[in-house]
């Protein structure tokens, strides 16, 4: 994944609350293993009508909203069934951001391994937000701030692995695979501290 440091843009604003990861991608779109065109189903049910049309009405569907990487949604997003689809799928649409008072745990973990930064923001600021939809608000990832409409900023918290993830753009398997040369370094070492007390042990006969 690429480093994500600043993001920079217009928000679209998806106020319901609860929005879980069936919601987000229904399960008939999960096919395959690949991320690559999920961002055209997503939210499919609420986008398209039955005949497979555009709901001009849905917020990702407005002319303002196309450009915007950062999603602003209700209270506990993405909840329900723990599918990396999910984020894949907002990634691939161009997302960058959801921003929310309370977003599930299990989706946070996911996000962050793919790029998406799960920003959760205190109440009021929140509303701030809901309030502008297609504001512009800078999101700095180190700092943990974002900037609020009219002025100001609200505070968000990461982990600090996960912060590092998302600023070096490298995910919890490329740091494992960083600690090659050290876990073969330490197995070498405890086998000969074995090596040595086997052949220091006395002789039985």
């Amino acid at each position: 994944m690429e480093p994500v440091v600043r993001i920079a843009s217009r928000t679209v604003v998806l106020a319901a609350d609860n929005v879980d990861t069936d919601q987000i991608i229904p399960a008939r779109f999960l096919t395959g293993t690949s991320r690559e065109g999920l961002g055209a189903s997503l939210f499919a049910d609420w986008r398209r009508d039955g005949a497979g049309n555009l709901r001009p009405e849905f917020p990702l569907n407005q002319p303002e909203a196309d450009g915007a990487r950062i999603l602003v949604a209700g209270a506990n997003f993405g909840c329900g069934s723990s599918r990396e689809h999910a984020p894949w799928a907002l990634t691939d649409y161009g997302f960058a951001a959801v921003v929310s008072p309370s977003i599930a745990d299990i989706f946070k973990g996911n996000a962050v391994r793919n790029g998406l930064v799960p920003v959760e923001i205190e109440s009021q600021a929140h509303q701030r937000l809901l309030s502008r939809p297609g504001a512009e608000i800078v999101i700095a990832v180190e700092a943990g701030t974002v900037s609020l409409p009219g002025g100001g900023t609200a505070r968000f918290e990461l982990p600090p692995f996960a912060r590092r993830c998302l600023l070096t753009g490298r995910g919890p398997l490329d740091f494992l695979l960083e600690q090659g040369p050290a876990i073969s370094r330490y197995e070498r070492e405890m086998s000969e501290v074995a090596g040595r007390g086997s052949s220091g042990a006395a002789d039985p006969s």
